[in-house]
């Protein structure tokens, strides 16, 4: 029997889910962005997947070990655990810009990796970042953006909408794929 493919909302880590700490390497710092939990918790309800794809550079330069960024991820994922939501998926590219892998965004490398190891419609889903390469890499895969900021003003060629917290973005995702749901 096939697997239905589901929507996902891939979503960047620092800056989008939590608050960007530069490199971080001590999950002691790790701190969700006010109201993510609960607008993950909502759209998980409403079944979409829920990805973090990454670039962690701060590897890759050796600033961050792999066993320092293995416990920021268990912070992040402890703290989502607490609103009893969890993730289906985390990918993270730890390789510096100059490395030239296929997995760095603005490459699509993470979502499409996620989208042959999960059940995800790329076409229904939604990649919410705070960075270009973020949305870029949302739109190489064929899926939807939200860019992620602060300021109301803002305004991005490459997003779909643009959000200044968790719950206008949940809002638009959720609204957007009532709206591009298919017919029964």
């Amino acid at each position: 029997m096939a697997t239905s493919l589901r929507p996902a909302v891939f979503m960047d880590r620092d800056g989008t889910l939590i608050h960007d700490a530069g490199y971080p390497n001590d999950p002691g710092a790790v701190r969700l962005l006010p109201g993510a939990a609960i607008a993950l918790a909502k759209l998980k309800e409403q079944g979409f997947l829920l990805i973090v794809v990454s670039n962690q550079s701060g590897i890759g330069r050796g600033l961050v070990t792999s066993e320092q960024a293995r416990q920021v991820h268990a912070e992040v994922e402890s703290q989502l655990a607490d609103f009893k939501v969890g993730l289906d998926g985390a990918y993270y590219c730890p390789h510096a810009p100059e490395d030239g892998c296929l997995c760095r965004k603005p490459s699509p490398g993470l979502l499409l990796r996620a989208a042959k190891e999960l059940p995800i419609d790329l076409s229904r889903s939604f990649m919410v970042g705070d960075k270009i390469s973020d949305l870029e890499a949302g739109r190489a895969a064929g899926c939807r953006t939200v860019y992620f900021t602060a300021d109301p003003d803002a305004k991005v060629s490459l997003a779909d909408f643009v959000a200044r917290n968790w719950a206008e973005a949940a809002k638009f995702i959720r609204g957007s794929s009532v709206k591009n749901a298919p017919a029964p």
